[in-house]
């Protein structure tokens, strides 16, 4: 299994940008999807969340924002990031719990990245 993340890049503040993450491999089944991200000297920290039901969670501090979503269909997860902030400038990484074949626990994949620059 494969998390692919894209749509990272530079931008300046108040302006936007729309994240995207595809699951691809032997993937039976995807529970609850997310996007974490982690600034330089930080940890990372868990910025959305969406369920298998399409429910959805956020920091506090991009509630209003950030909008997170999903298409089960191609097995992708979104990012919509709006009013960008200096602050949001980061590594954004997206996670999904997964089922695959052969097994019948879901366990948690993550993928590589994409950095996200606001500039102020």
């Amino acid at each position: 299994v494969q998390l692919q993340a894209s749509g990272g890049g530079l931008v300046q503040a108040g302006g936007s940008l729309r994240l995207s993450c595809v699951a691809s491999g032997n993937i039976r089944n995807i529970n609850a999807m997310a996007w974490y991200r982690q600034a330089p000297g930080k940890q990372r920290e868990l910025v959305a969340t969406i369920s298998s039901g399409s429910t959805t969670d956020y920091t506090d501090s991009v509630k209003g924002r950030f909008t997170i979503s999903r298409d089960n269909a191609k097995n992708t997860v979104y990012l919509q990031m709006n009013s960008l902030k200096f602050e949001d400038t980061a590594v954004y990484y997206c996670s999904a719990q997964i089922l695959i074949w052969r097994r019948n626990y879901y366990s948690d994949y993550w993928g590589q990245g994409t950095q996200v620059t606001v500039s102020s």
